[in-house]
């Protein structure tokens, strides 16, 4: 009797070991009461970053600004309909630019709809002219330019 005793609880013990081994992850509940699997990660909420959608106001801009370029015939309606998509998507492509679904930066300051720096606190009263030319440069300025670039005259 004591020899089946001992094989029982030797039996008994080797399958509380090997439980681990065929057991199965469950389920358990998360603080907002779903349930997930314990070995999947929970998605982040998928948040939309950046501009959505375009200003009515800005869209007849642009709008504007590809009717002069003769790339869209109809009206500015301030709508970004599939029209203005085309046209602008026309122009990315004809600039060998990337077509987007937005319209890229580049495009928009081509189209003369860029940043406006005219109020700036620099832009006031200056006079924006080109650099005197390279013969008002003293000789010996020319010199150590010339020297500090490694540049041969």
């Amino acid at each position: 009797m004591s020899k089946i005793r001992t094989c029982l609880v030797f039996a008994i013990s080797v399958g509380f070991l090997s439980l681990p081994a065929f057991a199965t992850r469950t389920h358990r509940t998360v603080a907002s009461g779903r349930t997930r699997s314990a070995h999947k990660a929970i998605p982040k909420s998928h948040k939309l970053h950046g501009q959505q959608a375009i200003d009515s106001a800005r869209v007849t801009e642009i709008q504007g600004a590809l009717v002069r370029a003769h790339y869209l015939t109809a009206e500015p309606n301030g709508k970004w309909d599939a029209a203005t998509e085309a046209a602008m998507q026309k122009y990315q492509s004809d600039q060998g630019w990337q077509t987007r679904l937005m319209p890229d930066s580049r495009a928009l300051k081509m189209l003369g709809l860029g940043p406006d720096y005219s109020t700036a606190i620099n832009a006031r009263d200056a006079a924006f002219s080109p650099p005197p030319p390279t013969s008002t440069i003293p000789a010996e300025q020319a010199n150590g330019f010339a020297q500090a670039s490694g540049v041969n005259r």
